[in-house]
C-alpha cells in the first residue's frame, strides 16, 4: 500500500508528540527509592550516655530556646500615621545602604563594629536593590518589545500602509502611557498590597508598596484598585518600580488590536482606543494580578489557587486577543479581501521585517517571563527562561511540520507566528512546568495559530497579521495549560492558598476550574467592552478610513507622509 506523504508527515509528528509527552516524563525512581528504603539513623553509644549525666541546671538551660529576634520594620510596613515611613520616595526606609570602606575616616562602615542587626539592614538594602534593578531592566526589555511588534506589522501589511502600521506601533505607547498614569494603575493595582498572599510574604521590590492599598469591593470580592490616580500620594520607589513594569506589560496589550485593524483603521479612532485600553486592561489585571475576585477563587470557592496566570497569557494576550477580535468585527474587512465571499490572500511587502521583529519579540519576551517574578532572587527564574525557550522553539517546528505534512510551503511568516504563538502559551505556565510540558505547549500552540488563521479568514474576520490567533487562541490555551501541566514544585501560598500551584495531570482538578473561569471571563470581559467601545466611538470620530483613502493607502491621506516615497511614480 502507497502512503501519501502527508500522511507520513502526520505520522512523524505524531510520534514526535509521543515521544515527548511519555518518553521524556519517564524518570529512574533512584533518589526517591533510596530515600524511602533508607533506615533511620541510628542513636550513637555516646549521645545515649550523654542526656542521664547532664546536671539539673545545664537541662533547664538547654530547654531555653533563645527569642526569636524583632523583625524590622521594614518586612512588615503599615501605611499611615503620624509616624509612617512610606511612601518612601528615596528608599532610604528599606535596610540600609551598605558602603564597602572598612575605614571610618573615609566615612565607610568599620565591618568589626556591625551588629547583627546592622548586617541585616545591609542585606536587606541589597535584596531590595536586586529585585528593583531585575525588574526594571526585565522592562526595559519589554518595552523594546514594541519594535518588534512594529516590523511584524508592518511587514506583514501593504508598502502603501506602511508609515501608518508604524505609526500607530510607536504612538500607543505614549497614548498607553497616559492613560496607565492618569487612571489605569490605580484600577488594577491600587489595592495590590491587600491582594492575598502567605504569611511569609515581603513585597520583592520594598516595603513601600504597602502604600497600595485602597480598593472596591463588592460581598468581600475585588473589583479594582482605587488609590494611585497620577500617581499621587503614592510617591515611593518600589511603586514607581511596580509601575514601570506593569505600564509596558499593558502596552503589548494595546498594541495587539493595532495589527487586526490595520490598513483601515481612521488615525483619531485610534487615538481615542489608546487612551480607552487601559480601562479593560486594568479592570482585568486587577481581578487575577491586584487581588480581584479571579484571584480570591481558590480561598473563596476552593479552585486551586485561584487563577494563575505568572505573566500574562490572558491578562495580557488573551484580553488583547479579544478586543482585537470585537475590533475587527466592527471595522469589517479590507478592501479585495473577499470576492464572493471567498477570503483572498494579501501578501506583506517586506517579510524580511517580519523575521527580525520576530527575533526581538523573542528576545523580550525573556524579559517578559522572568521578569514576572518581580525577583531577581528568585532562582526560579532560569526555570522560566528555558521553559520560554523551549516553547518558542517547538512553537516554530511544530508550525512548519504541520503546513508541510497538510500539503503548504513553510511560509516564514506563519511560522514567525508559530514561534509567537509558543511563546504566548507558555507565559502562563512558564514558571510551574517541566520542560517537556513546555516543549509540548509550544508545540500545540504553533499548530493552532495555523488552525485558528484559517478559521478567521473563512468566517469573515480579517486579520492582516493574525494577531487574534497569535494572541488570543494561543493566550486561551496557555491560560488553560497552567490547570492541566502544573507540576506542583513552585507557587506555595500563591494567591493565599497553602502548598504550590497543580494542574490536573498531578491531582488538582480545581485548578483547572479557575484557569476556564478566567478564560470565560477574559473573553465575554475583554470582547463585550470593547465591541461597544467602537461601536461608540464611531460616533466620535470615524473607525474606517474612506473607500478612496483605503485603495490609495493611509500613508499620505492620513499622516501626510510615504512610507516609500521612492515608489511613488512621478
Amino acid at each position: 500500500m502507497k502512503i501519501s506523504r502527508p500522511a507520513k508527515w502526520c505520522c512523524a509528528l505524531t510520534f514526535l508528540v509521543l515521544v515527548v509527552t511519555f518518553g521524556v516524563n519517564w524518570q529512574p525512581s533512584t533518589a526517591q527509592e533510596k530515600k524511602e528504603d533508607a533506615k533511620p539513623a541510628e542513636t550513637s553509644p555516646a549521645s545515649e550516655k550523654s542526656a542521664p549525666d547532664a546536671k539539673p541546671d545545664e537541662a533547664k538551660a538547654e530547654e531555653k530556646k533563645p527569642e526569636a529576634p524583632a523583625v524590622p520594620p521594614y518586612m512588615s510596613p503599615v501605611a499611615g500615621g503620624t509616624d509612617a515611613k512610606w511612601p518612601d520616595p528615596a528608599g532610604g526606609n528599606a535596610g540600609v545602604w551598605a558602603t564597602p570602606s572598612g575605614d571610618p575616616t573615609k566615612g565607610g562602615d568599620n565591618p568589626k563594629a556591625l551588629s547583627n542587626e546592622d548586617l541585616y539592614d545591609r542585606i536587606a538594602h541589597n535584596l531590595f536593590s536586586i529585585n528593583t534593578v531585575w525588574v526594571l531592566v526585565c522592562g526595559f526589555l519589554v518595552m523594546f518589545m514594541q519594535a518588534g511588534f512594529a516590523l511584524v506589522e508592518g511587514g506583514l501589511c501593504r508598502a502603501k500602509n506602511s508609515a501608518h502600521t508604524f505609526a500607530m506601533n510607536m504612538m500607543i505607547y505614549p497614548l498607553g502611557c497616559l492613560a496607565f498614569w492618569a487612571y489605569g494603575y490605580a484600577i488594577g493595582w491600587g489595592n495590590w498590597w491587600n491582594a492575598p498572599v502567605g504569611p511569609a510574604w515581603y513585597s520583592p521590590m520594598g516595603p513601600g508598596t504597602v502604600v497600595m492599598n485602597e480598593g472596591f469591593s463588592i460581598g468581600g470580592y475585588g473589583i479594582c484598585g482605587t488609590k494611585g490616580f497620577f500617581l499621587m500620594g503614592v510617591d515611593d520607589v518600589s511603586v514607581m518600580t511596580l509601575f514601570f513594569f506593569m505600564m509596558v506589560f499593558m502596552d503589548t496589550t494595546a498594541t495587539i488590536p493595532t495589527g487586526t485593524m490595520a490598513e483601515r483603521w481612521g488615525w483619531k479612532n485610534f487615538c481615542l482606543f489608546g487612551l480607552w485600553v487601559a480601562l479593560p486592561y486594568c479592570l482585568y489585571a486587577n481581578w487575577v494580578w491586584g487581588g480581584g475576585w479571579l484571584a480570591q477563587a481558590g480561598q473563596k470557592w476552593g479552585l486551586g489557587h485561584g487563577t494563575v496566570d505568572f505573566a500574562g497569557s490572558s491578562v495580557v494576550h488573551a484580553m488583547g486577543g479579544a478586543i482585537a477580535l470585537a475590533g475587527g468585527i466592527v471595522i469589517g474587512p479590507r478592501i479585495g479581501k473577499y470576492i464572493d465571499k471567498k477570503p483572498q490572500a494579501i501578501p506583506g511587502h517586506n517579510i524580511p521585517f517580519v523575521i527580525l521583529g520576530t527575533f526581538i519579540l523573542a528576545f523580550g519576551w525573556f524579559g517578559f517571563n522572568a521578569g514576572s517574578s518581580l525577583s531577581g532572587t528568585d532562582l526560579r527564574i532560569s526555570t522560566v527562561v528555558v521553559n520560554t525557550m523551549l516553547a518558542s522553539v517547538t512553537g516554530a517546528l511544530s508550525c512548519m511540520v504541520y503546513m508541510m505534512a497538510t500539503g503548504m510551503k513553510p511560509d516564514p511568516s506563519m511560522m514567525c507566528n508559530g514561534m509567537l504563538a509558543g511563546l504566548v502559551a507558555v507565559t502562563a505556565p512558564c514558571a510551574f512546568i517541566d520542560s517537556w510540558a513546555a516543549a509540548l505547549i509550544g508545540a500545540i500552540a504553533g499548530v493552532l495559530v495555523v488552525i485558528s488563521v484559517f478559521f478567521w479568514d473563512r468566517v469573515g474576520v480579517d486579520d492582516p497579521v493574525g494577531a487574534i490567533s497569535v494572541h488570543g487562541v494561543g493566550g486561551t490555551f496557555g491560560t488553560l495549560c497552567v490547570g492541566i501541566f502544573a507540576n506542583g514544585k513552585y507557587g506555595g501560598y500563591w494567591n493565599g492558598v497553602e502548598g504550590n500551584v497543580t494542574g490536573i495531570l498531578y491531582g488538582d482538578a480545581g485548578q483547572l476550574g479557575a484557569q476556564a473561569l478566567a478564560c470565560v471571563t477574559v473573553w465575554a470581559f475583554g470582547f463585550s467592552m470593547a465591541y461597544v467601545w467602537f461601536k461608540l466611538s464611531n460616533f466620535i470620530a470615524p473607525i474606517r478610513v474612506p473607500e478612496d483613502v483605503e485603495v490609495q493607502g493611509l500613508d499620505g491621506p492620513e499622516m501626510g507622509a510615504l512610507g516609500y516615497p521612492d515608489f511613488v511614480q512621478k
